[in-house]
């Protein structure tokens, strides 16, 4: 197996059963030939686990749910291989799904595999050999934005993903919501929170018309081609997609746009490079946005308090369940002391009256 950089040895706990793995993907792709197999597991991430399997000259991506309990209806392993199903059609950045598989004698939860796309994910620095020009870190960050008014583009009646959401009162339904998984996953208080909530509740636009929406899309769900560091050859992580707000969409995007002015302990929860000179600011993103997209985007300041607000309380899930013992994952520690920052923050700029 080539020991490629981005991905690393299987993290203890969350070792599978290989052998069964195997022999599950052997009859279902005839594709696969000889060879032994061999896993390593993407490190990035806090959700679902993301492993590369390689048999012989074969290799795919098995997807399946953290360890532990989950919530209901979270972690669909089923919904998501059927979103790229329709989607990679039509949108040709999101891999290929060669097989979905809920058969519990296989593997405890359901999984499925995809297409492996070969490049690079930018996090909180450039891989070896790429030097972060101005030039470049403007290109990169017009691709972003460019990328997502194409997701947002997308004829999501005509390629069938009718099922997969329920527009009519998308904004309302997801404010309730994340408001009450906060305060199911509460660990401390925080005097922030209860103002916070009550502003967002009343305070709620109307949105623009219904597009298909990635709900996660950011720099580092975007992967890279290794000769065009601008270009991308895949968009990543699709779990959470549905048809709803594009303007929620592209708000939870710029939630993980730091830019040189942004606090520091804000900076150090959401490590990346779009603060190196020559990305565009959040404002700048914006009018690009509006201007490909034609969109309205008067109701930003209500979009990007709540971005960080459900950044939070995605924290704060994450959080309890390490906790509880429910994941062993070292990083998740300190995500208790993060969730107050990211309240404080979006209190902050709810009282603001501006981005």
């Amino acid at each position: 197996m080539d020991n490629l950089d981005d991905t690393i040895e299987v993290r203890a706990g969350e070792q599978l059963n290989w052998p069964r793995v195997e022999q599950y993907l052997r009859a279902q792709l005839p594709t696969i030939g000889d060879g032994t197999i061999q896993v390593r597991q993407f490190p990035s991430g806090a959700s679902n686990l993301t492993y590369l399997v390689q048999i012989g000259t074969w290799e795919g991506v098995l997807r399946r749910p953290p360890m532990g309990p989950i919530a209901p209806k979270a972690h669909d392993m089923q919904r998501e291989s059927g979103l790229l199903a329709r989607i990679h059609p039509v949108f040709p950045l999101a891999p290929q799904p060669y097989v979905f598989c809920d058969d519990l004698e296989i593997m405890d939860v359901p999984f499925y595999v995809m297409e492996r796309r070969r490049g690079f994910v930018i996090n909180d620095t450039f891989p070896p050999g790429v030097t972060p020009t101005p030039e470049l870190c403007r290109r990169l960050s017009e691709t972003v934005v460019d990328t997502l008014v194409e997701i947002h583009a997308i004829d999501w009646q005509a390629a069938g993903l009718a099922e997969f959401g329920h527009p009519d009162g998308f904004l309302g339904r997801q404010v309730k919501s994340w408001i009450e998984r906060y305060f199911r996953a509460q660990t401390e208080e925080n005097p922030q929170v209860e103002p916070l909530v009550r502003w967002l509740s009343e305070h709620i636009p109307a949105s623009p018309q219904p597009t298909l929406i990635h709900n996660d899309f950011k720099l580092n769900n975007m992967l890279m081609d290794t000769g065009n560091p601008t270009r991308p050859v895949a968009v990543l992580d699709w779990e959470m997609t549905t048809i709803g707000d594009p303007l929620f969409d592209f708000a939870i995007s710029l939630g993980y746009w730091i830019q040189p002015d942004d606090p520091e302990e804000l900076r150090a929860i959401l490590p990346t490079v779009t603060h190196l000179p020559g990305f565009l600011s959040r404002a700048e993103a914006m009018q690009r946005y509006a201007a490909r997209s034609g969109r309205d985007l008067s109701s930003m300041h209500f979009h990007m308090t709540f971005a960080y607000f459900k950044l939070s309380v995605i924290l704060q899930q994450i959080y309890i369940r390490w906790l509880r013992g429910q994941t062993q994952d070292p990083r998740f520690a300190v995500f208790g002391a993060r969730v107050h920052v990211l309240i404080d923050h979006a209190a902050q700029l709810a009282t603001r009256g501006n981005i």
